[in-house]
């Protein structure tokens, strides 16, 4: 399931001095970083002409390295700067390109672009004229490609520190970058490919690879697989809705507790009519159950406050999800839940963290001794023990009703097949997106759990 390694600028750093310190020289790196774009733009452009934009630092000294390489190969380069290079490394590429430099001002656009101006590291933003240059010469391309970062953006929060064109495609040298996941600056680009380049970069961050499944075993029954009891309220529907996802995620069984008698829904769950907290106390006293799954349709006044409590204080594994978040303060969370919150209900749990959406979620997690699910177009998944997975690209009809307690429901379900916090949020979040994928566009949440069944067989 692990994909990736994500980096901070700062990571980045360290992993290439580490790099040099194992007797790697400066430039044979910036050599390995050129060759690697190279290749992938090649894959990419082919012998279509091409403009490289090549800024003063070892960014740029790459950008001159893809210039001096695909001229190899027959491309028609040419390569524009942004001001003399500043470090030896670029100093050397520029020297080994050895053909004419065009000032990026003035500069013809060509039916490739590549911008090496600025990558990794980046504190302020482009001056206006060169961001607009910038913006002129990739919207004349047909072919544009970033290098490591589009410049403009802030590498560990996905920030736009200016204006930023949108790429077809970005390159990711080394290690992915927070910026390649995190939004806005992850809509900066089409595509995104991972250039490794031999450096040893530590995965506890990382973006979330698709996971693998295990179908039940021979010796399997409806407890074994995993008992989730899905707690609901005032409005039925959203509790019913998690319910179906439940019962498609690979759990053995599903009960909904509900206040009202069910109207709908899939005669395999088996619903059941709870009224009070003692009601649901009493419901809840069952060694066989395996998680619990609390916020959809719960409400938000006395009574489901009472509910809540009542659910808490079971004792059973929690997935806490919309109304629940509201209600529950974060002292009074469980260790060991898992949490899917989505920004607003983020910041009324912990407060106005500082930092990157990753940072926010690890403290948070932390804090809470829970794994969270910090949702959105880029969704965060962090534990306790520091673990962070992003997930992003997900499709955008995602936005609409339901859809959070569909994922909430398979938490629950992932989280009763294999009883691990991290593990069953990761999958689910993976799944979750799978099964917007399969629905196309314009679905509905109902239509979601109908799609798990075949985003869950293409992982077994």
């Amino acid at each position: 399931m692990t994909g990736a390694p994500i980096l901070t600028a700062a990571q980045m750093r360290a992993a290439e001095q580490a790099v040099f310190a194992s007797g790697v020289p400066d430039y044979a790196l910036m050599e390995r970083a050129g060759a690697a774009a190279a290749a992938i733009i090649w894959r990419a452009g082919g012998l279509r002409d091409m403009l490289v934009l090549c800024g003063p630092g070892n960014n740029g000294g790459d950008g001159y390295v893809i210039a001096r390489l695909l001229r190899e190969r027959g491309v028609a380069v040419r390569v524009a700067a942004l001001g003399e290079s500043r470090t030896p490394s670029s100093q050397r590429a520029r020297a080994e390109w050895g053909g004419p430099v065009e000032d990026l001002a003035t500069a013809a656009p060509a039916t490739q672009v590549v911008d090496a101006l600025f990558g990794t590291g980046l504190s302020r933003g482009l001056d206006a004229a060169v961001a607009a240059r910038l913006g002129e010469l990739t919207q004349a391309a047909s072919h544009s490609h970033a290098i490591d970062l589009p410049s403009g953006v802030e590498t560990d929060s996905g920030a736009l520190l200016s204006a930023v064109p949108r790429f077809r495609l970005c390159v990711a040298l080394g290690a992915l970058k927070p910026a390649h996941l995190l939004y806005p600056a992850a809509g900066c680009f089409d595509r995104l490919i991972y250039g490794p380049i031999g450096i040893a970069a530590p995965d506890q961050v990382h973006r979330l690879g698709p996971p693998r499944l295990m179908a039940p075993g021979v010796e399997a029954h409806k407890y074994t697989r995993g008992l989730v009891a899905v707690v609901g309220g005032a409005m039925a529907g959203a509790a019913r809705l998690a319910a179906q996802s439940a019962s498609s995620s690979g759990a053995g069984m599903v009960r909904l507790f509900a206040m009202d008698e069910a109207a709908a829904g899939p005669d395999a769950i088996i619903h059941q009519q709870v009224q009070t907290a003692a009601d649901v106390a009493i419901a809840l006293d069952d060694e066989r159950i395996a998680v619990v799954l609390v916020g959809p349709g719960l409400g938000r006044d006395a009574a489901a406050r009472d509910r809540l409590a009542a659910t808490v204080t079971a004792g059973h594994r929690l997935v806490l999800d919309a109304d629940a978040l509201t209600l529950l303060a974060a002292d009074a969370i469980p260790q060991g839940s898992i949490l899917t919150p989505h920004e607003g209900e983020f910041r009324r749990l912990f407060g106005d963290l500082p930092g990157s959406k990753i940072d926010r979620a690890r403290v948070a997690a932390a804090q809470c001794g829970a794994v969270v699910i910090y949702k959105g177009a880029d969704s965060v998944i962090a534990a306790p023990d520091g673990r962070v997975a992003v997930a992003a690209g997900a499709s955008t009809w995602l936005s609409t009703a339901g859809t959070g307690d569909v994922l909430a429901g398979l938490v629950g379900g992932r989280l009763a097949v294999t009883g691990d916090p991290f593990r069953a949020a990761s999958e689910a979040v993976w799944l979750h997106g799978d099964a917007a994928r399969r629905a196309g566009a314009a679905f509905v949440a109902d239509d979601l759990p109908d799609a798990l069944p075949a985003a869950i067989a293409a992982r077994l």
